[in-house]
């Protein structure tokens, strides 16, 4: 049975830090990456970071580097995503998602993710 769930959003004030947890597991691919993104109200859905499972490679966006962490832990079938010194603009719904593809290169692509989990709310308070 196919298990993709985020957790660990809530209410945090501008400058704290945060660790989102994307349970993923029961695929039958051979190896698959999974993506976490986020949609911030009235915006598109972006990418944020990918890891591949296999491997434990990770890519992460230009735009959240230096803030934004994603960690695999195949053990416990669950990435991690840690975001520190937090932002009113990083308030948003977080979404991770699973793909069969270990090609980095392909993470920011909506389009090569297969799953969907059904996202946790971030909110950012300044």
């Amino acid at each position: 049975e196919v298990q993709l769930q985020a957790s660990g959003g809530g209410l945090v004030q501008a400058g704290g830090s945060l660790r989102l947890a994307c349970v993923a597991s029961g695929f039958t691919y051979d190896d698959y990456s999974v993506g976490w993104f986020r949609q911030a109200p009235g915006k598109e859905r972006e990418v944020a970071a990918c890891a591949s499972r296999s491997d434990g490679m990770s890519w992460h966006a230009d735009s959240v580097k230096g803030r934004f962490t994603i960690f695999s832990d195949n053990a416990r079938d669950t990435v991690y995503l840690t975001i520190t010194d937090l932002k009113p603009e990083d308030t948003a719904i977080y979404y991770c998602a699973v793909g069969n593809f270990t090609l980095l290169g392909l993470c920011s692509d909506q389009i090569f993710y297969d799953y969907w989990g059904p996202g946790t709310l971030v909110t950012v308070s300044s």
